[in-house]
């Protein structure tokens, strides 16, 4: 069985260069932008950043959400996104989606290496106007989590999209994904270990890294899907 997971494709070209062409330029946008953005706010740091921690400290919440805040905090992990990654792309092998099974995973694992990339070369320094409710052990932009998590769930929010039908419940799906994401960002903050720029550009970096890759293989997988004879073509209705 072939890759045709994407029936639905988010770039509907008739030649796969289009799409490779503008997902590359959507990930080199996302890359740049982090490093131009990050190189300002450690330069010329926002007073937003430090209003927003130091309210939400003095604040801090009813009884256990700190507790809720750093389970929900794990699921933005390296530890958790890459047990998520690798369980979808052993199903995605599974089925022999192979494409969609090697885009999931290299897009995963180097948005992971240009967040790392992009922290070593701001070096911005963690919040320390608070003490930190978890640990943490590099450097504080973009947010790793916020970025990880943006990348690995919203691809798998676009991944789920192609198999479920009906428009209300590949809504549904999206809508979870972008609330688990920003609660995940919301926890950095509301935990004391990033600043909220630094959370927002992980948001962004992570939105345009899997938007990138997604538009990127849009060519390749519907190519796949034409040359199927057209009994077995993947239905695009719903």
């Amino acid at each position: 069985m072939k890759d045709i997971s994407a029936g639905r494709s988010l770039y509907p070209a008739t030649s796969p260069w289009p799409p490779i062409a503008c997902g590359i330029a959507v990930i080199l946008l996302a890359l740049v932008l982090a490093g131009v953005v990050g190189a300002i706010v450690d330069r010329y740091p926002f007073a937003i950043d430090r209003t927003i921690i130091e309210g939400l400290r003095q604040w801090a919440g009813p009884a256990g959400l700190r507790g809720a805040a750093v389970n929900l905090t794990s699921l933005g992990s390296v530890a958790v996104l890459t047990l998520v990654v690798v369980g979808v792309a052993g199903l995605l092998f599974v089925q022999r989606l192979w494409l969609t099974a090697l885009t999931t995973i290299l897009a995963c694992w180097s948005g992971g290496w240009a967040v790392t990339l992009v922290k070593s070369h701001v070096a911005r320094p963690r919040p320390d106007l608070v003490p930190h409710w978890v640990d943490v052990v590099n450097t504080s932009f973009p947010s790793g989590h916020a970025a990880g998590s943006a990348t690995v769930y919203l691809t798998m929010a676009a991944l789920a999209s192609e198999v479920v039908r009906g428009r209300a419940a590949r809504r549904y799906i999206l809508a979870v994904a972008v609330l688990l994401v920003g609660a995940i960002g919301v926890s950095r903050v509301y935990l004391g270990v990033h600043w909220p720029t630094d959370v927002l550009a992980g948001w962004c970096f992570g939105t345009l890294w899997a938007l990138g890759w997604w538009i990127a293989t849009a060519g390749a997988r519907r190519s796949l899907a034409r040359a199927l004879p057209e009994t077995e073509r993947p239905n695009a209705g719903g």
